[in-house]
């Protein structure tokens, strides 16, 4: 537990700051209209950092003309689909800021010689940040990458393996040719580190020269996995950000330190959620206390106190190893739900904000907060992915036919966002903001929800549409052919269906000797693959139910993507 050992916290004045923003700096997310199928460039942002009030949605038309719509502040729990369109509103032109120039923000300009240290560096959103950085400028500074491993042999082993060879970078491989693996290490170097280790576990020579010569940061290291075990969950989303930003009070000439959380970090927060920062003490709980959304009163969260009640379960049971790390599962799982979070995982990162906000000092920073990332819309190649993301699970069940339903509410909005378009905001905010060199904390939200929602309904008919035109195969090679999904609202009607269709799936229900052996086996398993998908659907309930729209776009993000320039956009 030693590691978790987080550095004193203290308070900086409160301060009122402007939010900056952009939806895409190459791109906004280009888009189809609902009504006349013309193409629109979307830039959407909401709520602020210390303040901020109603934000709007910047509609970029294929003909060149901006249109600013103010959203409504509107305190409804339940937004029906019209309200997360875009309607039409008088044209508003915010001020440029005074560092701009006619090539817009400049993205390629600050980028240029500069050089970073990234965390979670083998991870799907860093590879494809670092590809674009590559392939986009290719004469920035060096990038230190913290790759956990046992020594540098190893750290370059997974560079290589991970990164370098990956197909995601193919076109700089084609680009380079024979030289392609020069100019990788020639900017690629790999550090062994852990986020989760004092000074990140970073030799000494090595921490002073990353202090000497970084100018950005990025922190990208985190676990992602819902349930995990809170100390596990705590010691990396929450302890880590805060040891990164201890050692980048170390740095000489540092612009930027650039955090990537979630937008799922809002909880249970409901309606159109603005881009409100998190400090020492807040919680979900007791802000809908505070509304009279809920009876029950709340304390004040505390990190430290998180941090000990960990330590001294962890104690408690330090000669059950058996059911420790249940036990740490159902911690985390309490905690969050007591605080007004859906599970660890997004709990443990909105204590990681609270400790960047508490600690930063004059250091500038920007938090990122995508909702889902999926595979990349366009760059470098469209649908590169990595592993299994969120709905990746359900949607590979159901195309294998092993799963024709699942619990969601129908009328409810996925949002999801491709990696590379995650990518350019994060690149256009880090130029706005690392350029401007000002002492505060920005906020950007890329989502969909609001601007280009998805409903759950519409995504099972598009499954069942791609899937019946391009099925999975079995076994012998046969097409997989899928029913319709079915969505329930409640887990007792969601189970009787599973239930029914394992039966059914499985034979057992015409076996001519059902109470042999072996249709008890065949029982068993059904139960077993039932229980399996009723606890994925568990873990996914809080989302597949989500009320709550983020948005991304306030009169300081108009700044930003009016501040784009017309290559910026287009390119």
């Amino acid at each position: 537990m030693g590691a978790l050992s987080l550095p004193s916290i203290y308070k900086p004045p409160k301060r009122t700051t402007d939010l900056g923003f952009s939806g895409d700096p190459w791109r906004c997310s280009s888009l189809k209209s609902g009504g006349g199928g013309k193409n629109i460039v979307y830039c959407q942002s909401g709520g602020g950092s210390s303040g901020g009030g109603g934000g709007s949605t910047l509609v970029v038309e294929s003909g060149g003309s901006i249109i600013v719509t103010p959203n409504e502040n509107k305190n409804s729990n339940n937004i029906a689909m019209k309200d997360l369109v875009p309607f039409d509103a008088p044209t508003k032109t915010p001020p440029l800021v005074d560092h701009m120039n006619e090539d817009g923000i400049g993205i390629v300009n600050f980028i240029r010689g500069k050089s970073f240290l990234i965390t979670g560096a083998t991870g799907f959103l860093a590879k494809v940040l670092i590809e674009k950085i590559l392939r986009t400028v290719p004469d920035v500074g060096t990038i230190f990458l913290l790759i956990k491993a046992k020594n540098k042999e190893a750290a370059m082993a997974r560079l290589e393996n991970e990164i370098i060879n990956a197909e995601l970078f193919k076109i700089l491989q084609k680009k380079y040719g024979k030289s392609y693996q020069d100019f990788m290490l020639s900017k690629l170097v790999p550090v062994v580190g852990n986020v989760c280790e004092s000074n990140l576990g970073i030799e000494e020579d090595m921490a002073k020269i990353i202090a000497k010569d970084v100018d950005i940061i990025v922190n990208s290291a985190a676990n992602t996995t819902f349930d995990e075990r809170y100390d596990v969950s705590l010691d990396i989303n929450t302890g880590g950000p805060s040891r990164l930003i201890s050692f980048a009070k170390k740095f000489r000439k540092l612009n930027l330190f650039l955090q990537v959380s979630t937008a799922y970090v809002n909880g249970q927060r409901q309606g159109k959620i603005m881009e409100k920062p998190f400090n020492q003490g807040d919680s979900i709980a007791r802000e809908s206390l505070l509304l009279g959304t809920q009876e029950l009163s709340v304390p004040l969260l505390d990190v430290e106190d998180e941090i000990k009640l960990v330590f001294e379960s962890k104690q408690s049971f330090e000669d059950k190893i058996a059911i420790l790390a249940q036990r740490m599962k159902e911690l985390g799982s309490q905690r969050a739900k007591k605080y007004g979070w859906q599970d660890t995982y997004v709990f443990t990162k909105a204590m990681g904000e609270m400790l960047i906000d508490n600690m930063r000092g004059e250091i500038p920073v920007v938090i990122i907060r995508p909702s889902v990332i999926e595979s990349t819309y366009k760059e470098p190649f469209p649908g590169w992915m990595e592993g299994n993301r969120m709905i990746d699970p359900v949607i590979l069940y159901y195309g294998k036919g092993q799963l024709s339903g699942f619990l969601a509410d129908p009328n409810g909005v996925i949002d999801v966002v491709p990696a590379d378009m995650v990518v350019n905001a994060t690149l256009a905010a880090m130029a706005k903001h690392g350029a401007a060199g000002k002492s505060e904390s920005n906020i950007y939200q890329v989502t969909s929800s609001v601007v280009n929602p998805l409903a759950i309904q519409d995504l099972a008919t598009l499954l069942y549409d791609h899937f019946n035109t391009l099925p999975c195969v079995d076994s012998n090679g046969r097409p997989i052919h899928v029913p319709a999904m079915k969505l329930f609202d409640s887990m007792e009607d969601f189970s009787s269906h599973l239930w029914r269709d394992a039966i059914n799936r499985s034979g057992l229900a015409t076996m001519a000797s059902p109470n042999g052996k072996l249709s008890r086996k065949i029982e068993n398993i059904c139960k077993k693959l039932v229980e399996q998908a009723k606890y994925l659907a568990s873990i996914y309930e809080p989302y597949a139910f989500y009320g709550g729209r983020s948005t991304w776009y306030n009169e300081s993000q108009q700044d930003m993507c009016q501040d784009l320039s017309n290559s910026q956009i287009h390119t």
